[in-house]
């Protein structure tokens, strides 16, 4: 009787666990924090930021997927002279800027624990301003209920990456290029890091 309790109670230890972590591949929920580097011309700024984003699988191999990110404030140096001789003059400068990005598109993934993946998402990138100097969910709000404004331009994003699973929780990384349409094409770094959860 001792036997077949030890065995059950050992093959409830193996099998639990296996159950839990039992592959599904439904879709993926997950957040990241981002790094965007802005470069409207000569000049580049780098903001970061934390976002969202959700996948449902269509196949095996393809997903479409969802994703909004708000990057905070960004601080700029500078430095001038006064021009009579005293040397230089450092400050620095909080920027009222505050990207609002939402993306939208197929996800072309590889099959197993360890995908490879290329996606391309259409969307908009809102350069919305906020100078109360302070991160707050309003904040955040605000910069979402402008979004149509004539600070919102149309975004263009092709990137790849790859995330690993140990079971449903994995991790991601991803790096491409958001295009935003603004009397031209804009060409802007944008690195994304997080965890996932597939369902």
């Amino acid at each position: 009787m001792k036997r077949i309790a030890m065995i059950l109670a050992l093959g409830t230890l193996v099998a639990l666990p296996a159950a839990l972590f039992a592959q599904k591949d439904h879709g993926e929920v997950g957040a990241y924090a981002d790094y965007f580097r802005y470069s409207p011309g000569n000049t580049a700024s780098n903001f970061v930021g934390i976002g969202g984003r959700a996948a449902f699988n269509v196949s095996p191999v393809v997903a479409i997927e969802a994703e909004m990110n708000y990057d905070f404030a960004r601080n700029y140096t500078t430095t001038y002279s006064s021009g009579t001789g005293a040397g230089a003059t450092t400050s620095f400068v909080t920027s009222s800027v505050r990207p609002l990005t939402g993306l939208f598109g197929p996800k072309f993934q590889t099959r197993g624990p360890l995908k490879a993946f290329i996606t391309g998402k259409v969307g908009f990138v809102d350069f919305s301003v906020n100078n109360s100097g302070n991160v707050t969910a309003t904040g955040a709000t605000n910069a979402v209920s402008a979004v149509g404004g004539s600070g919102t331009h149309l975004a263009v994003y092709p990137g790849g990456g790859i995330e690993g699973f140990f079971g449903p929780i994995g991790l991601r990384a991803e790096a491409g290029d958001e295009v935003y349409v603004d009397n031209g094409a804009h060409n802007n770094l944008r690195v994304t890091f997080g965890p996932t959860i597939r369902f």
